[in-house]
């Protein structure tokens, strides 16, 4: 089976890559700042959109009591999620120093924009923590409660 990123998602983090590739060329400490940002993030996102935000396109499904066995093939990125999730946090730690180091690169140069950037991809990775990824978690123990794995 399938299992597409849902849409809204795949936007967001698009959107995140492009504000950032903006702020890679502001050029400055503001630059350097981004490039150690976007130097931890790329393998991050890769990662997350491998075997974090693919289950989720069953939620919709799974909420109107739909379970079809080609669903169990979620199983595998759900069951490495779970792996590799301390790894993932780890890496949102050092995304988030490097982000501090980018809205204090922003202060100093007074470019507000990159700032409040750094703050929407921090709001972004708590997103992640305290809803995504558990739901895709979620999605694992329930297919496995209903498909009796």
């Amino acid at each position: 089976m399938d299992f597409k990123i849902p849409e809204p998602l795949k936007a967001e983090h698009a959107e995140l890559h492009a504000e950032l590739v903006g702020a890679t060329s502001a050029g400055g400490r503001i630059g350097k700042a981004a490039e150690e940002v976007a130097k931890r993030l790329h393998p991050h996102f890769v990662r997350e959109e491998e075997i974090a935000l693919p289950p989720l396109c069953l939620l919709a499904p799974l909420t109107t009591g739909t379970v079809e066995p080609g669903m169990a093939d979620v199983l595998a990125l759900t069951d490495r999620l779970e792996a590799e999730l301390p790894g993932m946090l780890a890496e949102h730690k050092q995304i988030a120093a490097a982000l501090g180091d980018l809205v204090a690169a922003a202060n100093a140069e007074k470019k507000p924009e990159y700032a409040h950037f750094a703050e929407k991809l921090m709001l972004h990775a708590r997103t992640e923590e305290e809803v995504l990824y558990p739901a895709a978690l979620l999605v694992g123990r329930y297919l496995k409660l209903r498909l009796g794995r």
